[in-house]
């Protein structure tokens, strides 16, 4: 028995008392590695002695100060060295405690900005369908996942979509990826129409898509042509790299491989790599100075925003990154998980797609791979995967819902950026025998 409330209340969960490098270890001993992260959180692996050293140190110095009375040394270097390396950012970074929370913050920010430089009819988003950008209410009214929004629908604020960037199932035969993408990004320009442009005050999405749609990227010019609509409209761009950021797909900020600069991007689970929890959110330089010339206030905040131990830790964390040169490791170990997704998967019957970029990569599983028929949401596919993934010492992240929020079955696959080519190996075999021993016991199902 246990008197914690699980996130499923009938389940019985190993219990973890040990890492070691990309893997877990149980309380029998058991091994597990660990080929998603968590959700793309353990960007180092579970027993790095660099960012362990950098937290007890902290805590020898002063654990905690609340930001209503003070700074700390920690914050103030790991917020230099985020500005330092965004591209084309010159602004200011709001530390929060999760990913979610970052998501809130940047909201209201955005809000903020535009009351602060007196449009305040400014009150909508617009996002995309497919997308998830946080469990707060706020975030999740900004959402597209029916699945998770419909329980707390009366509660959440009205959304307003435009399509994913999702090649796979939305490019037109005949389409070229850059006509595909000019003509989704197109939505936006339609949408600000239709609500008004004046009334909008951002559009938010992430560069490549995680957990709703598993390591979708946007197609080449898509991105750009989105920033272009943002500016001519004078609305904002967020961009959401909670999951996608941090080095996960190749470089330490997504939008880097987009060549635009968003106004705000918000960023968590690989920033601190699961040592402690932490989010952030980067700010451009115009909307720090807009708030700071006028009331001087960003009015939000929480008790735990810029702890310094949490921020020691992340600081660790993206140190070790460039000093060991594990940015360039996530291409190459990229390349070679991609490669050996292609070799095991290119051909199965069920696979439909296999995308992604740097160590963040996603497998479709369908029920045709000629008609890209899902299989049906009665099968449980996601959920006999993971079991079937942990029962063979394996762990990724399934989900379900990729077509429309319920049809669909996808995988993500993010390991840690230090796995060695043995592990990439052990990953994609042992995925590939996983994946098979669940298609044979659901076999029996009338999949016509």
């Amino acid at each position: 028995m246990t008197a914690v409330f699980q996130r499923n209340c009938n389940a019985t969960m190993p219990i973890a008392v040990r890492g070691d490098g990309p893997y877990i270890i149980d309380q029998n001993g058991r091994r597990y590695l660990d080929g998603s992260g968590g959700a793309a959180v353990s960007s180092l692996g579970h027993s790095h002695p660099v960012v362990i050293d950098a937290i007890k140190s902290q805590i020898d110095k002063i654990a905690f100060a609340h930001t209503g009375f003070f700074s700390s040394e920690p914050a103030e270097q790991l917020a230099e060295f985020l500005v330092d390396q965004a591209p084309g950012c010159t602004g200011k970074v709001y530390f929060t405690s999760g990913g979610s929370e970052a998501v809130e913050a940047a909201l209201k920010l955005a809000r903020q900005y535009f009351l602060e430089k007196g449009e305040p009819q400014r009150s909508l988003f617009i996002s995309r369908e497919q997308s998830y950008h946080g469990n707060t209410l706020g975030a999740l009214s900004i959402g597209g996942n029916p699945w998770r929004r419909e329980p707390f629908a009366p509660l959440l604020t009205k959304a307003n979509y435009i399509a994913p960037c999702y090649a796979y199932r939305g490019q037109r035969e005949g389409e070229t990826e850059w006509q595909y993408g000019q003509r989704v990004a197109l939505q936006l320009e339609q949408k600000l129409a239709e609500m008004g442009a004046d009334n909008v005050i951002a559009f938010i999405a992430e560069p490549v898509v995680g957990a709703t749609l598993g390591a979708v990227p946007s197609v080449p010019g898509y991105f750009k042509k989105i920033a272009q609509i943002c500016q001519q409209h004078g609305i904002l761009l967020i961009l959401d790299e909670v999951m996608c950021g941090m080095g996960r797909t190749g470089t330490l900020f997504a939008y880097e491989q987009e060549g635009i600069v968003p106004d705000i991007v918000t960023m968590a689970k690989g920033l601190g790599a699961g040592y402690q929890p932490i989010g952030a959110v980067l700010v451009s330089a115009k909307i720090h100075a807009t708030i700071a010339s006028g009331t001087g206030f960003f009015q939000h905040g929480h008790t735990y925003i810029g702890h310094p131990t949490a921020c020691a830790a992340a600081l660790a964390v993206q140190q070790v990154i460039v000093e060991e040169q594990l940015l360039s490791k996530v291409n190459s170990r990229g390349e070679y998980l991609e490669q050996q997704l292609q070799h095991y998967f290119a051909e199965h019957p069920m696979i439909g797609d296999i995308r992604g970029r740097g160590l963040f990569r996603g497998l479709e599983i369908v029920q045709d791979k000629a008609d890209k028929s899902p299989l049906p949401v009665s099968s449980q596919f996601h959920l006999q995967l993971k079991a079937q993934m942990m029962e063979n010492g394996l762990l990724c992240y399934p989900g379900a819902g990729s077509v429309d929020g319920r049809r669909g079955h996808h995988l993500l696959i993010a390991p840690a950026y230090i796995v060695e080519q043995t592990d990439v190996d052990f990953l994609v075999e042992t995925l590939a025998k996983s994946i098979d021993q669940v298609l044979d016991k659901i076999s029996y199902l009338d999949l016509s």
